[in-house]
């Protein structure tokens, strides 16, 4: 089959766009031939190997988000079978999903949506689910609490927005000035344009901050919250000041679940909410599209087309 991978740690020139072989799926296993992928920043990080939470084995087939069509079900794969349409967010700890084929455990994916067209679905599930696990899971967010959102307009922000408001919360966001009307559209009663505007001075009295951003960003929030409300990082947070304040902090890792995944899909096919694409790119610009990624400016998802 025809992939993108890489032989070692390095720049985008690492990445490979070379034949691979076809993936062997065990008993619990779908193999899936991938219509499109998704580029995230954890594709780009175990690439350069600055993300050390993974090991990684070379040659690596990067890509954990995918949308495809199921080919072949192992014995105890349950729930699919030939021909159905699935996204998913497979285990990062085996090859990904820049290439035509892919083996993955059949508990990681869910039926994909039916309202959307594919190269949407892949831009579903990491970030989908990263917002769903950090608003509800790890945040505890309640209808007619109010919550800040950073970087509202990023991959796993538009998602955040959205979930945050379905579930009746009060959303503000913070945003570049272009993406202003972007976010408010998705449901935020209240956008920061963080280039011109002081967010610490625009509002205060969170139950809960959703920092997909870190650093200096992450420390201005803690003032913001009010005392036994919680700050949830996607990029790590200080447990020390949490403490001290009398707030939860904390960090996570996303493990995907087909379940929760097709539980975001009925919002999806109810309208409530949409799936915003930056760009496309054919499996062989690859390396473009992680260049675009590592920029830290797209709004919405990077897509990579396979089929």
């Amino acid at each position: 089959m025809k992939s993108v991978r890489i032989h070692g740690f390095g720049g985008p020139e690492v990445l490979k766009y070379e034949d691979a072989p076809m993936p062997e799926p065990g008993v619990d296993d779908i193999l899936v031939r991938i219509h499109s992928a998704a580029v995230n920043p954890v594709d780009w990080k175990i690439r350069n190997g600055s993300s050390k939470a993974f090991p990684v084995d070379f040659p690596l087939i990067l890509g954990w988000d995918l949308a495809g069509t199921v080919v072949e079900a192992g014995k105890m794969a349950r729930g699919f079978k030939p021909g159905d349409k699935i996204f998913a967010r497979p285990d990062t700890l085996r090859n990904g999903a820049y290439a035509e084929y892919i083996a993955m455990r059949s508990c990681e994916a869910a039926l994909a949506p039916a309202s959307i067209p594919p190269e949407q679905a892949a831009g579903v599930p990491l970030a989908a689910q990263t917002a769903w696990v950090g608003l509800f899971e790890v945040g505890r967010l309640k209808p007619g609490q109010k919550v800040l959102i950073h970087g509202g307009s990023g991959g796993v922000g538009i998602f955040a927005v959205q979930l945050a408001a379905v579930a009746g919360a009060r959303v503000v966001a913070t945003t570049s000035g272009k993406n202003i009307e972007l976010v408010r559209s998705l449901g935020a009663s209240q956008v920061i344009n963080y280039q011109e505007e002081d967010f610490t001075r625009m509002a205060k009295d969170f139950d809960l901050v959703m920092d997909t951003v870190g650093g200096e960003t992450q420390k201005k929030s803690w003032d913001l919250i009010e005392k036994g409300g919680s700050l949830v990082s996607t990029v790590g947070v200080d447990s020390a000041e949490a403490q001290r304040r009398g707030i939860r902090g904390s960090s996570f890792m996303l493990q995907s679940h087909g379940a929760r995944l097709a539980e975001i899909g009925k919002f999806i096919d109810e309208g409530k909410v949409l799936v915003v694409i930056e760009k496309e790119f054919p499996l062989t610009e690859a390396r473009q599209a992680q260049e675009l990624s590592a920029r830290g400016h797209a709004r919405g998802k990077i897509i990579i087309r396979i089929e």
